[in-house]
């Protein structure tokens, strides 16, 4: 993607969420050098969001670079956090990708698996609007907290 301006309105009601602060969090969790220090949160999220122009400047085939990866992780690494916070119980996500960028997240509490998701194309990982990544994280969240209150032994409650 090349340097574009950012699409992140300073004041879009999602970064004041939960999840928007989850994601900050975790951003900042995998930045070692301190490049997100002196970021704003809307600077920091802008990399997930890929409108029509920044996915056409991405080829349809390729492979995913570290960046994109990390970008990968934060996002269920959130969600985990956000299923550990609403449940009380640890949330584990595991991450299998190949190099071409296709693979599957699980996130499991105890010996229950909440999350599966098939990844692809995970060299154009993103999503419309900062509204639909938390859409997205909404429903992932609501479905594996349903899921543990179906069963609460095998997620150790």
């Amino acid at each position: 993607m090349s340097e574009t301006e950012v699409v992140i309105s300073g004041d879009d009601p999602v970064i004041n969420t939960d999840f928007a602060k989850e994601m900050i969090r975790q951003m900042r969790a995998v930045d070692s050098y301190g490049t997100y220090d002196n970021w704003s949160i809307a600077k920091i999220l802008d990399p997930f969001i890929l409108t029509k122009e920044r996915k056409r400047e991405i080829p349809v085939v390729g492979d995913p670079d570290e960046i994109v990866m990390a970008r990968v992780k934060a996002f269920y690494n959130a969600i985990s956090a956000m299923i550990e916070k609403e449940c009380g119980q640890m949330a584990v996500p595991m991450l299998n990708l190949s190099h071409e960028g296709f693979g599957r997240v699980l996130i499991s509490v105890d010996k229950l698996i909440v999350v599966d998701k098939i990844l692809r194309d995970v060299h154009r990982f993103g999503f419309p609007t900062l509204s639909k990544m938390k859409d997205e994280a909404d429903k992932l969240l609501s479905v594996a907290v349903e899921i543990i209150g179906q069963h609460p032994k095998a997620a150790g409650m």
